[in-house]
Protein backbone atom coordinates (compact mmCIF):
# COMPACT_ATOMS: atom_id res chain seq x y z
CA UNK A 1 0.00 0.00 0.00
CA UNK A 2 1.40 3.35 -1.17
CA UNK A 3 2.10 5.80 2.18
CA UNK A 4 0.00 8.99 1.42
CA UNK A 5 2.37 11.64 0.33
CA UNK A 6 1.84 15.70 2.02
CA UNK A 7 4.37 18.02 2.26
CA UNK A 8 6.27 19.43 5.35
CA UNK A 9 3.67 22.05 6.02
CA UNK A 10 0.76 19.46 6.07
CA UNK A 11 2.87 17.12 8.27
CA UNK A 12 3.35 20.40 10.72
CA UNK A 13 -0.20 21.30 10.95
CA UNK A 14 -1.10 17.33 11.57
CA UNK A 15 2.04 16.45 14.32
CA UNK A 16 0.76 20.44 15.83
CA UNK A 17 -2.62 19.25 15.66
CA UNK A 18 -2.31 15.78 17.00
CA UNK A 19 -0.11 17.27 20.34
CA UNK A 20 -2.81 20.08 20.67
CA UNK A 21 -5.96 19.47 18.96
CA UNK A 22 -8.15 22.37 20.69
CA UNK A 23 -5.23 24.82 19.23
CA UNK A 24 -7.33 28.23 17.38
CA UNK A 25 -6.31 28.51 13.69
CA UNK A 26 -4.03 31.77 14.04
CA UNK A 27 -2.27 30.01 16.79
CA UNK A 28 -1.75 27.08 14.50
CA UNK A 29 -0.68 29.16 11.61
CA UNK A 30 1.40 31.08 13.65
CA UNK A 31 3.48 27.80 14.73
CA UNK A 32 3.70 26.04 11.22
CA UNK A 33 4.34 29.33 9.92
CA UNK A 34 1.50 30.13 7.47
CA UNK A 35 -1.19 32.92 7.04
CA UNK A 36 -4.41 32.11 9.28
CA UNK A 37 -6.41 32.14 5.41
CA UNK A 38 -3.82 29.53 3.79
CA UNK A 39 -3.39 27.39 7.28
CA UNK A 40 -7.20 26.91 7.65
CA UNK A 41 -7.70 26.17 4.37
CA UNK A 42 -5.15 23.63 4.29
CA UNK A 43 -6.52 21.76 7.28
CA UNK A 44 -9.66 21.72 5.70
CA UNK A 45 -8.40 19.81 3.14
CA UNK A 46 -6.51 17.24 5.61
CA UNK A 47 -10.31 16.81 7.31
CA UNK A 48 -12.01 16.32 3.97
CA UNK A 49 -9.44 13.71 2.63
CA UNK A 50 -9.59 11.99 5.25
CA UNK A 51 -6.52 12.36 7.27
CA UNK A 52 -7.71 14.35 10.12
CA UNK A 53 -10.39 12.01 11.19
CA UNK A 54 -11.84 13.64 13.96
CA UNK A 55 -11.45 16.17 17.21
CA UNK A 56 -11.89 14.46 20.94
CA UNK A 57 -11.00 14.64 24.06
CA UNK A 58 -8.52 12.61 25.97
CA UNK A 59 -10.04 11.24 29.12
CA UNK A 60 -8.04 10.09 32.37
CA UNK A 61 -9.31 6.39 32.53
CA UNK A 62 -8.27 5.90 36.16
CA UNK A 63 -10.38 9.23 37.13
CA UNK A 64 -13.15 8.18 35.29
CA UNK A 65 -13.53 4.70 37.29
CA UNK A 66 -12.31 2.75 34.40
CA UNK A 67 -8.87 1.49 35.34
CA UNK A 68 -8.43 -2.02 34.39
CA UNK A 69 -7.17 -2.57 31.02
CA UNK A 70 -7.61 -5.58 29.58
CA UNK A 71 -6.56 -6.91 26.18
CA UNK A 72 -8.88 -10.26 25.07
CA UNK A 73 -7.26 -12.37 21.96
CA UNK A 74 -10.31 -13.83 20.37
CA UNK A 75 -10.08 -16.71 18.45
CA UNK A 76 -13.23 -17.32 15.91
CA UNK A 77 -14.57 -19.45 13.18
CA UNK A 78 -12.71 -18.73 10.04
CA UNK A 79 -15.43 -17.17 7.80
CA UNK A 80 -16.27 -13.67 6.80
CA UNK A 81 -20.25 -14.48 8.08
CA UNK A 82 -18.70 -15.41 11.60
CA UNK A 83 -15.94 -12.20 11.41
CA UNK A 84 -18.69 -9.97 10.63
CA UNK A 85 -21.14 -11.22 13.49
CA UNK A 86 -17.86 -11.25 15.80
CA UNK A 87 -17.29 -7.38 14.97
CA UNK A 88 -20.67 -6.06 15.27
CA UNK A 89 -21.01 -7.92 18.65
CA UNK A 90 -17.93 -6.28 20.18
CA UNK A 91 -18.92 -2.79 18.86
CA UNK A 92 -21.82 -3.38 21.09
CA UNK A 93 -20.34 -3.67 24.30
CA UNK A 94 -19.65 -0.30 25.84
CA UNK A 95 -16.55 -1.32 27.57
CA UNK A 96 -14.73 -2.47 24.29
CA UNK A 97 -12.28 0.62 23.25
CA UNK A 98 -10.41 -0.96 20.44
CA UNK A 99 -10.60 -3.92 18.04
CA UNK A 100 -8.52 -5.30 15.64
CA UNK A 101 -8.43 -7.93 13.19
CA UNK A 102 -5.08 -9.96 13.13
CA UNK A 103 -2.72 -12.69 11.94
CA UNK A 104 -0.81 -14.83 14.08
CA UNK A 105 -2.48 -16.93 17.21
CA UNK A 106 -5.73 -15.07 17.24
CA UNK A 107 -8.17 -13.87 15.13
CA UNK A 108 -9.19 -10.30 16.97
CA UNK A 109 -7.09 -8.53 19.26
CA UNK A 110 -9.80 -6.33 22.07
CA UNK A 111 -8.88 -4.09 24.15
CA UNK A 112 -11.50 -3.53 27.25
CA UNK A 113 -11.72 -0.58 29.53
CA UNK A 114 -13.43 -1.77 32.81
CA UNK A 115 -13.80 -0.46 36.51
CA UNK A 116 -12.88 -3.71 38.41
CA UNK A 117 -12.29 -7.43 38.07
CA UNK A 118 -16.16 -8.02 38.67
CA UNK A 119 -17.01 -6.45 35.94
CA UNK A 120 -14.54 -7.67 33.49
CA UNK A 121 -15.71 -11.11 34.49
CA UNK A 122 -19.20 -10.23 33.88
CA UNK A 123 -18.35 -8.69 30.54
CA UNK A 124 -16.27 -11.59 29.20
CA UNK A 125 -18.79 -14.11 30.60
CA UNK A 126 -21.94 -12.37 29.72
CA UNK A 127 -21.07 -10.72 26.28
CA UNK A 128 -17.50 -11.63 24.54
CA UNK A 129 -18.55 -15.63 25.45
CA UNK A 130 -21.85 -15.05 24.45
CA UNK A 131 -20.76 -14.08 20.74
CA UNK A 132 -21.15 -17.76 19.28
CA UNK A 133 -18.46 -17.86 16.49
CA UNK A 134 -15.72 -17.54 19.39
CA UNK A 135 -13.81 -20.71 20.01
CA UNK A 136 -11.14 -19.44 22.23
CA UNK A 137 -10.70 -16.33 24.93
CA UNK A 138 -7.31 -15.38 26.07
CA UNK A 139 -6.95 -12.32 28.84
CA UNK A 140 -3.89 -10.48 29.56
CA UNK A 141 -4.25 -7.52 32.37
CA UNK A 142 -2.47 -4.80 31.89
CA UNK A 143 -0.67 -3.77 34.94
CA UNK A 144 0.60 -0.09 34.03
CA UNK A 145 0.35 1.49 30.68
CA UNK A 146 3.75 3.49 29.31
CA UNK A 147 2.87 4.68 26.46
CA UNK A 148 -0.83 5.33 25.75
CA UNK A 149 -2.55 6.86 22.12
CA UNK A 150 0.78 8.84 21.37
CA UNK A 151 1.19 10.90 18.06
CA UNK A 152 1.73 9.48 14.89
CA UNK A 153 5.44 9.44 13.72
CA UNK A 154 4.84 11.55 10.72
CA UNK A 155 8.32 12.24 10.06
CA UNK A 156 8.87 9.28 7.98
CA UNK A 157 6.17 10.44 5.40
CA UNK A 158 7.89 11.42 1.87
CA UNK A 159 6.86 14.72 0.47
CA UNK A 160 4.61 15.65 -2.10
CA UNK A 161 4.12 18.52 -4.23
CA UNK A 162 2.47 21.14 -3.00
CA UNK A 163 -1.19 22.06 -4.09
CA UNK A 164 -1.67 24.37 -6.71
CA UNK A 165 -4.19 26.43 -4.59
CA UNK A 166 -1.46 26.39 -1.61
CA UNK A 167 1.35 27.53 -3.75
CA UNK A 168 -0.87 30.98 -5.18
CA UNK A 169 -1.98 31.65 -1.16
CA UNK A 170 1.98 32.15 -0.39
Amino acid sequence: MPQPLYDRVDRAIMEHLQRHGRTPNVELAEAVHLSPTSCLRRTKALEADGVIAGYRADLDRERLGLGLTVFLSLKVEHSRTSAAEVGQALAAIEHVVACHVVSGDADFLVELAVPDLRTFEAVLYDRVLAIAPILDVRSTVVIRTIVDRGPLPLTSWAARPARQDDREAR
